[in-house]
């Protein structure tokens, strides 16, 4: 098996068995997108004061009991306090009347006897359920961390599993048991259990969205294959997170809402018999005829005639045998990579708390909550779009600080819009959410670019693992904000401005030909220029420039 590609190049690019396939597998991607973001509306916390249930109170002095306080720039009821009941008590048995008294000077106390929650928008939340609130109320970020800790175990996992068993077995294993953790989520009798089970759905999640990814890279012609990585899943991602909302409106009990998540994955049931497995690691696995199989039937669907041998068994045996000899500590062995390391690792979490801070913010934006998540969800749309088209001919580096300067700039102007126009501070933070999203885009495509073939997995590994750590951070960053509503807006604009300029001490990549070893990166400390000067067709000159390297080597485009 000297190349996969140039062995079943007879397939064709965009035959019946490719498209077919190519939806199916985005298909995938739309669960990921209403499954990853309920916790917006699980989480919720609705409005709610003190308790007060005294039958020894006058209707007028229950009324009177809860203070007023000014949370958010707005003058409201007390969320997490009350005045003393044994005071007003008394005073109502002294015949005095509200009025008669200035409250102000009544001693205040907890809410002893629990939360009155409003039901306008949400019928139940976890948070009215085991009331999350005041006191308790850190536990809301808690448990939505737990998701993305779950994602940093499932990111670890899922490609030891799907290299041993499959890509097939692990998809399809990851999707059931999300949808299984996910029901069982729904019967959650405490707080706590709730988390434990959040914590596999994030890792059974990222896991769905790690093999479908891998196997829609191996299986999918090499046109597809760059649409389906770059378009494709975000997309359908996208669709998922805007059906979302409309979902969580129908259904307004959190218990009910997940049941309802969890049982429209069983749509996905007949793509176990449609969607095969990877050719690539069946040979692999040294399991030839299998691949064979696939690769015939998929010649078939395509109406074209397949070579009597498409892989010989010697290569496949050879190419099994190759182990890598590259390990994490090669990330970090030379200055260069040691450089580029750290500075992926900061802009991988810079833009992870940006982006999941401003998709778990929709609910705490003025304005109908719902319509706020569908409009988070549909800014991504022309983002993904826009930072694709981009990447095809502009430079990443000023692009991705081009983006982020965007997403930070915005959220940084929002501290300065009057309570009145939150119509406009709505419009700044979406906005905000399209720089995120199309840093989101550039940094996959830069960060695969920056590291040498041989340590690109290792790399871009290093980096998810460091963008789950931004990720389970970004809750408690917007925890912040019940102590001032624009301190998160500060903290991630700020961040995500510095991450800007940290990410122009990196090397552009764009229109150059990238080393494939360790040793081409410590021999060169550039990267290789591709001369368009001497560009033919097929084939190019390239000019190794740096120390040692100042021979012409030719390639193959």
């Amino acid at each position: 098996m000297g190349n996969y590609d140039e062995d079943t190049a007879f397939l064709g690019q965009k035959g019946p068995f490719f498209v077919i396939l190519f939806f199916l597998l985005n298909a995938i991607y739309i669960s990921t997108g209403f499954h990853g973001l309920y916790i917006v509306f699980v989480g919720a916390s609705p409005s709610h004061h003190c308790r007060v249930a005294d039958g020894n109170l006058t209707e007028e002095w229950m009324k009177a009991s809860i203070p007023n306080e000014t949370l958010g720039g707005k003058l409201q009821p007390s969320q997490c306090w009350r005045y003393s009941l044994q005071t007003l008590r008394n005073l109502s048995a002294l015949g005095y009347s509200p009025l008669d008294v200035n409250l102000t000077d009544v001693t205040l106390e907890k809410c002893v006897d629990g939360w009155s929650y409003s039901t306008q928008i949400y019928h139940s939340t976890i948070v009215s359920e085991w009331d999350l609130v005041c006191d308790s109320e850190w536990r809301v970020p808690f448990a939505t961390s737990t998701l993305y800790m779950g994602y940093l175990l499932g990111s670890l996992v899922s490609g030891q599993l799907s290299d041993r068993f499959g890509r097939k077995k692990v998809l399809f294993a990851s999707l059931a048991a999300e949808a299984l953790v996910i029901l069982a989520q729904s019967f959650s009798d405490s707080w706590l259990l709730f988390c434990v089970l959040y914590f596999f759905v994030g890792t059974f999640q990222i896991s769905l969205y790690i093999t479908a990814f891998v196997l829609g890279s191996e299986v999918l012609s090499k046109s597809l294959r760059v649409l389906f990585t770059t378009l494709g899943a975000f997309l359908h991602y996208c669709i998922g997170y805007m059906v979302l909302p409309w979902i969580a409106f129908a259904v307004r009990d959190w218990r009910t809402l997940l049941r309802v998540l969890s049982g429209l994955t069983v749509v996905y049931i007949p793509l176990w018999w449609l969607i095969p497995e990877s050719p690539r690691w069946l040979l692999s696995q040294g399991r030839v005829l299998e691949s064979e199989a696939i690769v015939r039937e998929a010649a078939k669907k395509n109406k074209v005639i397949a070579p009597a041998v498409i892989f010989s068994e010697s290569e496949v045996k050879e190419a099994a045998s190759q182990k890598s000899k590259y390990s994490a500590l090669d990330v970090l062995r030379t200055s260069d990579i040691r450089k580029t390391t750290f500075l992926c690792l900061l802009l991988w979490m810079a833009i992870n708390i940006g982006y999941f801070g401003l998709s778990l913010n929709t609910t705490n934006l003025s304005g109908d909550p719902f319509l706020n998540c569908f409009l988070s969800a549909v800014t991504e749309v022309p983002a993904y779009i826009v930072s694709t088209f981009l990447l095809k001919s502009c430079p990443r580096r000023p692009v991705l600080s081009a983006f982020l300067v965007i997403g930070g700039g915005f959220l940084l102007l929002v501290q300065l819009i009057p309570e009145s126009l939150h119509t406009l501070a709505l419009a700044l933070e979406m906005a905000g959410k399209f720089g995120f999203t199309m840093s989101f885009t550039v940094v996959y495509i830069y960060t695969a670019e920056l590291y040498p073939t041989v340590l690109r997995n290792l790399g871009i590994g290093m980096c998810s693992s460091a963008a789950r750590i931004g990720s389970i951070t970004a809750p408690y960053i917007i925890f912040l904000g019940t102590f001032n509503k624009y301190l998160p807006y500060i903290l991630m604009g700020s961040l995500t401005i510095a991450s800007s300029i940290t990410n122009m001490f990196l090397p552009e990549t764009f229109e150059k030909v990238l080393p494939e070893t360790l040793e081409q990166m410590q021999k060169c400390k550039s990267f290789i220029r591709r001369d368009k000067h001497t560009l033919e067709e097929g084939k190019g000159t390239v000019i190794m420039k740096e120390g040692n390297c100042d021979t012409l080597q030719k390639i193959h485009e």
